[in-house]
């Protein structure tokens, strides 16, 4: 897929980069946002998240995870250096500040794919004010069960549990900058486009923006002194 026009308001301009989370129950088509984004612009990265469970076979660490032991982990915590974290199923998950910090401010965005107590401390970090937040809704909730059969991937009882987990998370809507109901999939994906490229332009993406006000500033002083 051919990355558009639009999408290159980029580093040539000086902007920061972003932090754009999406959240959703499973089944939703998060997933499937999240890839038609970075085919849409190859400069988009994953958050790559730190964890202290073991590697399964095939990892590796520093692209599917930062695998930690416990006690690093809880270091990095307590030194506040992870943007988000959490403990499941006994082992901790979290995401790492410093590798974040560095891409946004060399104009590129990281996408987050977390849930909403990740996304809501990230939103009260330090990078908070660099977020964009995007939960995703499906039409219906029958229809949100026939796309989870449908992927073929879990047993019944899996299915259950998600449908179960599904409201909870579906509760906590109103936390998020922008909500998108997935009804047809190209037409979500248009709309996510859309706000991603107008996110880039906001004031606290752009850091020359202040230095261009003053130097128009001094041109009009000199101006009407001349």
């Amino acid at each position: 897929m051919t990355m558009p026009t639009d999408a290159k308001v980029s580093t040539s301009g000086g902007r920061r980069g972003l932090l754009i989370i999406l959240s959703s129950p499973s089944g939703a088509g998060k997933s499937t946002l999240a890839r038609r984004l970075m085919d849409w612009d190859p400069t988009l990265r994953f958050s790559v998240s730190a964890t202290t469970r073991a590697p399964r076979p095939g990892e590796v660490d520093g692209q599917d995870y930062r695998f930690l032991t416990e006690p690093a982990f809880k270091k990095l915590v307590a030194d506040g250096a992870m943007l988000e974290h959490a403990h499941v199923f006994g082992n901790f998950y979290g995401s790492p500040m410093a590798p974040v910090q560095e891409a946004i401010e060399a104009g590129r965005d990281v996408l987050f794919d977390i849930d909403w107590q990740g996304a809501q401390q990230i939103r009260n970090s330090v990078l908070g004010r660099h977020t964009l937040s995007v939960f995703i809704l499906p039409p219906s909730i029958p229809e949100l069960r026939r796309r989870l059969v449908s992927r073929g991937q879990d047993g019944p009882e899996v299915i259950a549990k998600r449908m179960q987990k599904s409201w909870d998370e579906i509760s906590h809507w109103d936390g998020y900058d922008y909500v998108l109901v997935n009804d047809d999939l190209d037409a979500t994906f248009e709309r996510l486009r859309t706000i991603v490229t107008a996110e880039r332009l906001r004031r606290p993406q752009q850091p020359g923006l202040a230095a261009h006000v003053r130097r128009l500033h001094e041109e009009f002083e000199e101006g009407t002194t001349a």
